[in-house]
């Protein structure tokens, strides 16, 4: 049952990374972690018995199966004017492993207008969900500047917007704080940090 969850886990992770430039009801092709086959069958990693924190995130000292670590961070500023979002960020890699690659999540709160361009780094993953892949990020490195504008679907006061790692290559994360976010952005026009 436990190597059936992992597998599941893996290929959803590996999913994140997809082809680029889709709209938001296409399906790329995902990059699938190769498995070797054992004797007893594959041989996948199975998950910890140890501790986690009430979140879900290992414990400081944790680490993948390969001994792999990096603290990835998100950080920029979004702001709302009348329907129109404006995200710029970055995702930086305090190390102390290079990723290969990671892709972010931007949630919105809000459904956003069909049939909008995403930058060529980014796809669609439903009507609220913008997908970006980092690509390479070396240990104390940063990608480069995402700037995103998307018109919501109807005229909103206020959207949520939300900020995390979809996927990073498996590697160990054991200080989430710094690339999960949630903005409240009101239809100020003001640029609101996180």
């Amino acid at each position: 049952m436990r190597r059936a969850t992992v597998v599941t886990v893996a290929a959803v992770s590996a999913a994140m990374v997809v082809a680029l430039g889709a709209g938001p009801d296409a399906v790329g092709a995902a990059r699938v972690p190769e498995v070797s086959d054992g004797p007893d069958g594959p041989d996948l990693p199975v998950a910890s018995d140890g501790p986690v924190a009430s979140d879900g995130t290992p414990p400081a000292a944790a680490r993948d199966i390969d001994g792999r670590e990096a603290d990835l961070a998100h950080h920029g500023r979004v702001s709302l004017t009348r329907g129109l979002l404006e995200v710029r960020f970055e995702s930086e890699n305090h190390g102390p492993s290079r990723l290969a690659d990671a892709t972010v999540r931007l949630d919105f709160s809000e459904p956003l207008a069909a049939g909008q361009t995403l930058p060529a780094d980014c796809l669609w993953n439903g009507a609220r969900t913008v997908l970006c892949r980092t690509g390479q990020l070396r240990a104390v490195g940063r990608s480069h500047a995402f700037d995103i504008r998307l018109r919501t679907a109807g005229r909103p006061h206020q959207v949520v917007l939300r900020v995390d790692t979809a996927w990073n290559g498996g590697a160990a994360d054991s200080n989430p704080e710094n690339h999960r976010h949630r903005v409240l952005v009101p239809d100020t026009g003001d640029k609101y940090a996180f």
